[in-house]
């Protein structure tokens, strides 16, 4: 019966060993072999023993690489490349190209700013994504194209049979795309979207830092969510029968049918990446520098002696995680410690019996150590250790990267070298290396180890620095210290895209039949067919699941505008409602840019007519609300430069509105240009919106997210050295003060932040 195939257990076939560091990519060549990546640098092209069809043998070492490797593609063999060829992405932010006849690399693609973190192979293109955030495509060994595919770092890249690419985030999404062009925005996952795959003839498979997988329909449907994992899941595939394995932190790879786990592979470490054979075999790269093949043909089960083996591994390291008393078991001495008289009665001695801890006493007057029992939790004044993964530490620290993204958990043993806990957290959590720094100053701060000393015979692979030791003098003035904000700089754009479009439609529908009751404006009532048009444009913005196909007409357009210098003023806001929802729809903001570049630029006039006095409440709400969504879309980012100081002299009295919401909106659109001006490093319209922020800030009534909006604002632009002098004579040290002093958590964290901003030189 096909389910007893299906479900027949999977058991270990062989290990490629080789790598000297974890191993982090692997890339099915067909049936020609196996590339797999490293932490040591290396790609490593495993092929069939021909000799024994359950191995491997190592056939290249492709070195190369400055630092660790990560993503893989594969080239089958053409014209140019006789036996294929392999792609690599590093953290050194290359992509290169090797030839498999001879090992030699012959392409490195030089442009990436940040870690590559997926290669992809788009026709006879190459498409690599990246922590900074883009696309790059790649042909005979030169850039051909790049664009900003996220907001927040771009973890993975697929690309599908039907020719378009997916990419996931840490931003939470996962983006469908044609060409440049964003199809659609998958959003479900609540924390970073680390690994994709494509499930045959069904859709995508997304693994997340939240623990859970899920596998999409390309309209956006989520058909399908399995969660079983204990930790972060880092990677996914799917095979022809159905079957779908995942890797993850919580050092399993286990393996889904119908959404339901069937097996989990024990590792001895973390497992980065899971990738079928053709066969239904399954490869596993894991953090102990071993890449694994498990199967469920008993055929190409290993010999019992290489069974034993595997389980011999996974026992010592368990054995190695426990912990007792604070210690790890295996640092433990052993019962010839007894041995050795103790210096004063009761002195107490923790030792190690088989795969626990047991407790001494020494007993002066007899001269002995007593037994005093298993030690079941540590020493540690009474106080619970904190728990991460179902493993205790001495501290596991909450860290807020910022831009909008879930807090991360940094786990921490006192024992630990911060280095060393610094470079696998980073590599974990797919960051920078850039910012090792700044998190081993986070952990040394935050655990209270002041004494430090740098060891001069000590370099790091990574950046060159010298190790940490415990206990010497300091000497980390000499390390430029980089301070951690919480909530600074802010990176994205904020939006309003919720909206009551029953009540938006019912209000235009009552606005009309005023009009046509009216014989001195019956000529400004909208026809019959004119309702119908708008009624059919509030459909397509309802229906977000088919925003990457569905089209407005131009006349669609033309008939909105048209309403918005037609219509009386006090009528007009549920039309400024629709254009809100229409700029978040790619094609609607698309036409609505053509109607705004020409020399009647239709929305500054409208701007200029809603805020002219005396304003009207739900105009200038819906109006601020409608251009802070503007900034969602990066066509309108040169408009919204242009008239910077247009838009903010006309909304500038909204922070003094007693109506929260539009206190809000303003702080919002606020927000939104601090972003915008800083990334085009233009000080003179950051001087302007710095100014505004501070105004909303220091206005007494202002409602709790504004004030933390402005904030928030303000520390990120006070990141540039000019921007923070003209802060300084502003006397932000004083609103920094105040902030920090709020009773409200956030905004005592942003004024934290900004008060360590005017304390550095």
């Amino acid at each position: 019966m096909d389910m007893e195939t299906d479900l027949k257990i999977y058991q270990l076939s062989h290990e490629l060993r080789g790598h000297e560091d974890d191993a982090r990519g692997i890339c099915v060549c067909g049936n020609a072999g196996i590339a797999t990546s490293s932490r040591d640098k290396t790609v490593r092209y495993w092929v069939p023993d021909p000799t024994d069809k359950r191995k491997f043998e190592l056939s290249k070492i492709l070195r190369g690489h400055s630092s660790f490797v990560g993503p893989l593609a594969w080239i089958p063999p053409n014209e140019v490349f006789s036996e294929g060829a392999i792609v690599s992405g590093g953290m050194d932010t290359m992509v290169f190209v090797w030839n498999l006849s001879n090992g030699e690399k012959v392409h490195s693609l030089s442009g990436h700013q940040l870690q590559v973190t997926g290669v992809v192979l788009d026709d006879e293109d190459i498409v690599s994504s990246s922590v900074d955030c883009t696309l790059r495509k790649w042909r005979k060994g030169k850039v051909v194209d790049s664009w900003e595919a996220h907001k927040s770092a771009i973890q993975s890249i697929i690309k599908l049979p039907s020719g378009e690419l997916v990419t996931g985030s840490t931003d939470t999404t996962l983006k469908l795309w044609k060409g440049k062009t964003c199809l659609h925005t998958f959003a479900g996952h609540s924390d970073t979207v680390r690994g994709l795959a494509k499930m045959h003839g069904v859709g995508i498979l997304s693994a997340s830092h939240d623990g859970s997988i899920r596998l999409w329909a390309l309209t956006g449907q989520v058909l399908m969510e399995m969660v079983g994992h204990a930790s972060i899941v880092y990677s996914v595939d799917s095979h022809v029968s159905g079957l779908i394995v995942s890797g993850s932190e919580d050092c399993s790879a286990k393996i889904w049918k119908d959404g339901v786990c069937v097996q989990s592979l024990e590792h001895p470490g973390c497992v980065w990446d899971v990738k079928f054979l053709e066969n239904g075999d399954i490869v596993t790269a894991c953090s102990d520098g071993v890449v694994r093949i498990w199967t469920s043909h008993q055929e190409r089960i290993a010999d019992p002696v290489d069974l034993d083996s595997y389980v011999s591994q996974l026992s010592q390291y368990k054995l190695s995680r426990k912990r007792v008393g604070g210690l790890k078991l295996e640092d433990l001495p052993g019962l010839d410690a007894l041995q050795i008289p103790g210096t004063s009665d009761g002195q107490t001695k923790i030792i190690r019996e088989g795969d626990n801890g047991v407790a001494y006493a020494w007993n002066l007057r007899e001269q002995k150590w007593d037994k005093i029992g298993e030690v079941v939790d540590g020493p540690d004044d009474g106080m619970k250790r904190p728990v991460l993964d179902g493993i205790e530490y001495d501290y596991v620290f909450d860290v807020d990267i910022g831009d909008g993204e879930p807090i991360r958990k940094l786990p921490y043993n006192l024992s630990d070298n911060p280095y060393s806990t610094a470079d696998k957290w980073l590599l974990k959590e797919n960051l920078p290396l850039a910012y090792r720094q700044q998190i081993v100053e986070f952990i040394l701060q935050n655990s209270g180890q002041g004494g430090v000393a740098l060891d001069s015979s000590f370099r790091d692979p990574y950046t060159g620095s010298n190790a940490y030791i415990p206990g010497g003098s300091s000497s980390m003035s000499e390390v430029p210290a980089k301070p951690t904000f919480k909530h600074i700089p802010k990176k994205g754009m904020l939006v309003f895209d919720v909206a009551q479009f029953e009540g938006i439609l019912k209000k235009l529908t009552e606005f009309n039949h005023s009009l046509l009751s009216d014989s001195d404006k019956k000529n400004l009532s909208l026809s019959e067919l004119e309702i119908s048009r708008l009624s059919a444009v509030v459909k397509i913005l309802k229906d977000t699941s088919h925003y990457h196909t569905s089209k407005f007409a131009d006349a669609d357009i033309a008939l909105l505008l048209k309403l918005l210098k037609s219509w009386p003023l006090a009528m007009i806001f549920p039309v400024i409602d629709i254009l809100r929802m229409l700029v978040l729809h790619p094609d609607g903001a698309t036409v609505l840019l053509k109607h705004i570049e020409d020399e009647n630029d239709t929305l500054i006039e409208m701007i200029k007519r809603v805020a002219t006095n005396p304003p009207l409440p739900p105009n200038l709400l819906t109006i601020t609300r409608a251009v802070t969504n503007l900034f969602k879309n990066s066509h309108y980012h040169y408009w919204l430069q242009k008239h910077r100081s247009e838009i903010l002299d006309a909304f500038s009295s909204c922070y003094s509105s007693p109506n929260k919401n539009l206190q809000l909106s303003y702080a919002t659109m606020i927000l939104n240009y601090a972003v915008l001006l800083i990334e085009k490093k233009d000080h003179e319209g950051q001087s302007q919106v710095l100014s505004a922020a501070l105004e909303i800030v220091e206005e007494e009534n202002i409602e709790v997210d504004s004030k933390f909006r402005a904030l928030v604002a303000i520390g990120s632009l006070m990141l540039d050295g000019l921007v923070k002098r003209i802060a300084l004579d502003f006397d932000v040290e004083n609103v920094a003060k105040t902030a920090k002093a709020s009773k409200e958590a956030k905004i005592a964290e942003v004024g934290a932040d900004i008060e360590l901003l005017t304390k550095q030189i």
